[in-house]
């Protein structure tokens, strides 16, 4: 009855006060979003409120907010994301934190649940680090890391849609997002049995008192909300 709750932050300085809600923050790296101030704000906050430090990695394109499907060549995408991850290593250091995971970002999530050459790309460039590697539960990038001996993280989504299959629902399509905290907290409850943390972004409609609203249905429903790490 313990699930982490976690969320997308430092892509703009308007999601930072999640930080006073949520128990790990994926903090994006600058590859697709903010930037090394957004970045040390979200660490020094993230201290302060003894919320773990994730890095939040992904596609180096911010025109398409890291959401965009790439065909990126395997060792091009290990060197920038070990990038991302040094980055971030650095900043959270020097704020008194340390970055404890990682977690893909936007399109590359998504990809690496199925395209086994991407996920063998993520996890060879998480490996040297030894850190925890969040994803989707059935995602290759989770199975090859376990096989690599690398820490998994489960994670659900509590204002997303599902496909049956269990992949999230693009976000081109109408009902991708739920932008309604009781459809949030429901869907929330429902998979925190499944899966070992679940997930708010900072740019939902409303990310703060969905996020506010997803905790406490969380509480409500007799789980303790805590980091995995």
């Amino acid at each position: 009855m313990q699930v982490d709750l976690n969320a997308d932050v430092a892509e703009s300085a308007d999601d930072l006060a999640l930080l006073d809600v949520v128990t790990s923050a994926n903090v994006c790296c600058g590859a697709y979003a903010g930037g090394i101030d957004l970045m040390l704000a979200a660490c020094t906050r993230a201290v302060e409120r003894g919320v773990t430090i994730g890095a939040q990695v992904g596609y180096a394109d911010p025109e398409g907010f890291g959401r965009r499907p790439l065909e990126v060549d395997s060792e091009e995408l290990i060197e920038s994301l070990r990038e991302q991850i040094d980055l971030l290593a650095e900043i959270a250091d020097a704020s008194g934190g340390h970055v404890a995971y990682v977690k893909p970002h936007g399109a590359l999530y998504n990809t690496v649940v199925s395209d086994e050459r991407q996920a063998g790309a993520v996890v060879e460039a998480v490996a040297p680090y030894g850190l925890v590697l969040l994803g989707l539960p059935h995602a290759a990038s989770l199975r090859l890391a376990r096989a690599d001996g690398l820490p998994v993280v489960r994670e659900g989504f509590a204002d997303r849609a599902y496909r049956p299959d269990g992949t999230l629902v693009p976000r081109s399509e109408p009902g991708a997002v739920h932008d309604d905290p009781a459809s949030a907290v429901a869907q929330a409850v429902r998979l925190a049995a499944e899966v070992d943390s679940l997930c708010v972004h900072g740019d939902s409609p409303g990310a703060l008192d969905l996020a506010r609203a997803v905790r406490a249905g969380l509480e409500d429903a007799g789980h303790t909300v805590r980091s995995f790490a």
